[in-house]
């Protein structure tokens, strides 16, 4: 397992070695020692999985108490995976950073709490697979704008984007970034 580079302190991509031949391939998707050794907390509660067709974009999306750390991949097809730091007094507050994610690369990236989490599917259909920290709470389910302009996400411009209209309508990080329980540590 490799760990590459991320700009916003707190996230962990890794590239797992991904064995192949002309039958498929094999590869790590969860090493309990080598995660942990890696700082990611290993005691998942949750596991999630969804499907969805090219230009269908989901997010920006966070729980709030007390907050779901993610481990994410895509085990089918490619997305564009992108995170916003929203960690009140983090030097990058309010910043974002993407990744794309693939069946072919088998990169994961490590979500800590107190960053905000969404996806573009680049590919015709995409299974996108996470691990959880804390159970889901409809109650503590939170998001900001997808497309608000002052975090600036640079989503794909040759794809047509589907989202819903929970997303559309969700608030912009200005209108709740005093009421997050985030803090940078």
């Amino acid at each position: 397992m490799e760990q590459l580079e991320t700009r916003l302190d707190g996230l962990v991509l890794l590239a797992p070695a991904v064995h192949g031949d002309e039958r498929g391939f094999f590869m790590e998707t969860h090493r309990e020692d080598a995660w942990a050794a890696l700082g990611i907390p290993t005691a998942f509660v949750q596991d999630n999985q969804s499907r969805s067709r090219r230009g269908t974009l989901r997010g920006i999306h966070f729980q709030t108490h007390p907050g779901q750390g993610k481990l994410v991949r895509c085990a089918r097809g490619s997305v564009l995976d992108v995170v916003v730091d929203l960690r009140r007094g983090s030097p990058t507050f309010g910043e974002w950073e993407s990744v794309e994610l693939d069946d072919v690369h088998g990169k994961q990236l490590w979500i800590p709490v107190g960053f905000g989490h969404g996806f573009c599917v680049l590919s015709d259909e995409a299974d996108f697979v996470y691990k959880c920290t804390a159970y889901y709470d409809g109650a503590t389910e939170a998001g900001i704008r997808f497309d608000d302009p002052d975090v600036g996400i640079e989503w794909p411009q040759d794809i047509e984007l589907l989202y819903s209209e929970r997303d559309r309508d969700a608030p912009r990080l200005s209108e709740v970034a005093d009421g997050l329980p985030f803090t940078y540590v």
